[in-house]
């Protein structure tokens, strides 16, 4: 008897968490290589394995078998990435997710493509980033070339003194500190045969370096922006030869006419601000994933109800122990309509929990529903 398709995914966190929903339903096997059995992927998917990305053996009985090895996080060694490609198809392939990688590489990369970005450095050292900030102003954006997500690794820098103890790993990366007027995400899927389909370009919040809240269609910024948002992303992809779901976090600067974006962040994987697409969109980005690495036809991007926004709010914390208790309070406060997502995680302050969706022609509605559902999931008068 045929196996059906198996898809290796790399990490347990939310992200393969909701690609296991989607594999479901396609009848595609995934098989994950988890850091903790009872953690958000462990709970929810049969195939899996105990380890890290950075042990061989785990890596090879995870792929043995499987069509295709794919990632929730690009915290990915180059052993583990070159072994992989040995005898697996691997997606994105370790030539793209550099990019995502290593902040420095993307920078340059990304220069030569004449792609607009922040204005930037490679810093070795407290002399070079004062010479940097002396030509740009002070203050900066420092950040560590790699390893940093949700705000780790990144900081506001006054002066070198502020980034002192960073120095001795390597060089990092300084940008200038961008007066921008919002934020926006654009999201798309690339399969190895070349195929690529976007989803409408999508505005952002975020919360000390953390997302916290998306629309999509992007509202407040014009038409002409968004258009040119989607054509960076859909250049990225094709030019860095991404695979999988790619999202490409913008800053937007300038008013009317002036109004452009500049790039801030590469991620080459299903993404936060591509949650909503869940909810909202003919097909997720985690059902799109998985139909891009194992280079299936692409799914519909659109909306599925045409004329609406889509609004997705982050669990971000609780004051329960279990939020699960309180979706009695959030589907009252989210008006019937909110749809919530919560990833099976340990309760901390600021983790990420879970998030909630609302779909509604006013985006002003929808926001203030999703925020309802999510304020009753974070419980702060909450005992249990």
């Amino acid at each position: 008897m045929l196996t059906p398709p198996t898809v290796a995914v790399i990490g347990g966190g939310q992200l393969a968490r909701m690609m296991q929903e989607s594999a479901i339903a396609l009848g595609i096997n995934l098989r994950a290589l988890v850091e903790a059995d009872d953690g958000s992927t462990g709970q929810a998917t049969v195939d899996k394995a105990t380890g890290a990305p950075c042990d061989l053996d785990a890596v090879r009985a995870l792929i043995d078998g499987a069509d295709v090895l794919t990632f929730e996080h690009e915290h990915i060694p180059a052993e583990t990435m070159d072994e992989a490609a040995r005898v697996v198809s691997v997606q994105p392939p370790a030539s793209a997710l550099l990019y995502a990688q290593d902040k420095l590489e993307m920078r340059a990369r990304l220069a030569d493509m004449g792609v607009p970005c922040p204005a930037w450095a490679r810093v070795s050292d407290a002399e070079e980033l004062e010479r940097f900030g002396a030509v740009i102003g002070w203050p900066l954006i420092v950040k560590t070339p790699r390893g940093g997500y949700d705000g780790h690794g990144v900081t506001v820098a006054h002066s070198p003194q502020d980034v002192a103890s960073w120095w001795g790993n390597g060089p990092l990366l300084a940008e200038a500190l961008v007066p921008f007027t919002g934020e926006v995400a654009a999201l798309l899927a690339r399969s190895p045969s070349g195929e690529v389909a976007s989803w409408p370009v999508a505005s952002t919040v975020q919360v000390d370096g953390v997302c916290a809240e998306v629309t999509a269609p992007a509202v407040g910024i014009r038409p002409e922006t968004a258009a040119e948002a989607r054509r960076i992303g859909e250049r990225i992809a094709s030019e860095l030869g991404v695979t999988g779901v790619l999202a490409v976090e913008m800053f937007v600067v300038g008013e009317g006419a002036d109004e452009r974006v500049l790039v801030n962040e590469l991620a080459m994987r299903p993404h936060n601000t591509g949650h909503w697409t869940i909810d909202g969109a003919v097909t997720s980005q985690f059902e799109q994933h998985l139909r891009a690495v194992l280079d299936l036809p692409l799914g519909s991007t659109d909306l599925k109800a045409p004329g609406t926004h889509v609004v997705m709010v982050n669990l971000l914390g609780s004051a329960h122990h279990q939020p699960a208790r309180a979706l009695a309070a959030a589907f009252a406060a989210g008006g019937g309509t909110a749809k919530v997502h919560l990833y099976g995680k340990e309760v901390r302050p600021g983790r990420k929990l879970g998030h909630v969706t609302v779909v509604d022609k006013d985006p002003d509605l929808a926001l203030t529903r999703a925020r309802a559902a999510v304020a009753a999931l974070r419980g702060a008068d909450a005992t249990n």
